[in-house]
C-alpha cells in the first residue's frame, strides 16, 4: 500500500505527462491561423476549483464545437471565437458549455424577465396588503 505523499506525487508526474504530451501536439499546429480556431489566453480565464483544466487550455486554442439545443433540438455551432468571449471576457465558467440556440436563448431571456416581474408585481401587492 502506497502512502498519501507517493499517491501525490504519482498524480503530479502523471499531470505534468499529460501537460508534456499536450504541449508536443501544439508543436505540431500550423502557423498560419485555421477557420474555426483561436488562440486561448489562460491567464484572462476565471479561476476554477476543479482538479483538471479543459481540452481548450492544454490546445491553447479554442475550436468551432458542436451541440444539441436542450430545449427546440436543433443542431448549433457553438464558434470559437464565441467561446473566446464566453470564458475570457465575460469570465463564465470554463466547466459550461453551450445547451441553447440563440432563438431558444432569447425565448428563455424573456420568460424569465416575465417571471420576474410577475414576482414583483406580487410582493408589491402582498406589501400594500400587509400596510393596509
Amino acid at each position: 500500500m502506497k502512502s498519501g505523499k507517493q499517491r501525490k506525487l504519482e498524480i503530479k508526474a502523471a499531470r505534468l505527462r499529460r501537460v508534456a504530451r499536450h504541449h508536443g501536439e501544439l508543436a505540431c499546429l500550423p502557423t498560419r491561423p485555421l477557420a474555426g480556431v483561436v488562440a486561448c489566453e489562460t491567464g484572462r480565464l476565471a479561476s476554477s476549483n476543479s482538479y483538471g483544466a479543459p481540452a481548450f487550455v492544454y490546445r491553447g486554442y479554442y475550436i468551432d464545437a458542436t451541440f444539441r439545443c436542450k430545449d427546440c433540438g436543433a443542431e448549433g455551432i457553438w464558434t470559437a471565437a464565441r467561446q473566446k468571449w464566453w470564458y475570457e471576457v465575460a469570465q463564465g465558467n470554463v466547466e459550461t458549455r453551450a445547451v441553447r440556440c440563440s432563438v431558444c436563448r432569447t425565448k428563455e431571456r424573456e420568460r424569465k424577465a416575465l417571471a420576474r416581474q410577475n414576482h414583483q408585481a406580487g410582493l408589491l401587492a402582498k406589501q400594500t396588503r400587509a400596510v393596509q
